[in-house]
């Protein structure tokens, strides 16, 4: 994995947590225990700090970067799908942010709600707990089960153990 120091700046990785070989990690960046970082996702700490708490999976091609005003903190047992962009937001615990989904500055997506696929969460957005974001610019929709979101983090912390033993390189 490529895992860089910027200036006084060090990422702090949790050792059950697994970052692919192919994942970029910057700067002031936590990333808590058994949570999984995917081929080609970057996570850029450098002019504020990110956050990830533990269980929660960022998949491939994700970019999550900060601002000096606003911190990207992704809480507990999250999914962020392939493709995702996150920046200066908020997603609290048992969130899934769908893949090809953008979520900008001061954004919070409440605990257990849903960013569909594709949508645009707008800066400012305030996404209740339990609630769904479609669409570009994302609408709020009330109403989610979050018991398959649980599941989905679950999966690739199984997943994340899975690649630290088996995973091996053949070129």
């Amino acid at each position: 994995m490529a895992v860089y120091a910027l200036g006084d700046a060090v990422p702090t990785i949790d050792p059950t947590a697994y970052v692919h070989p192919e994942a970029t990690v910057i700067g002031a960046v936590t990333i808590g225990p058994e949570s999984t970082v995917w081929p080609a996702a970057v996570l850029r700490g450098d002019y504020g700090t990110i956050t990830i708490g533990a269980r929660t999976s960022i998949q491939d091609g994700t970019v999550v970067h900060t601002t000096a005003e606003s911190p990207t903190v992704i809480g507990d047992d999250c999914t962020v799908g392939h493709l995702a962009h996150l920046e200066g937001c908020i997603v609290e615990d048992g969130a899934l942010v769908g893949s090809g989904s953008i979520v900008l500055h001061r954004v919070r997506i409440g605990r257990g709600s849903l960013v569909g696929a594709g949508a645009v969460v707008v800066g400012g957005t305030q996404v209740p707990p339990g609630s769904r974001a479609f669409g570009v610019p994302a609408k709020v929709v009330a109403g989610n089960d979050s018991t398959g979101q649980v599941l989905a983090a679950s999966f690739y912390v199984t997943n994340g153990r899975r690649y630290r033993q088996d995973l091996r390189r053949l070129d």
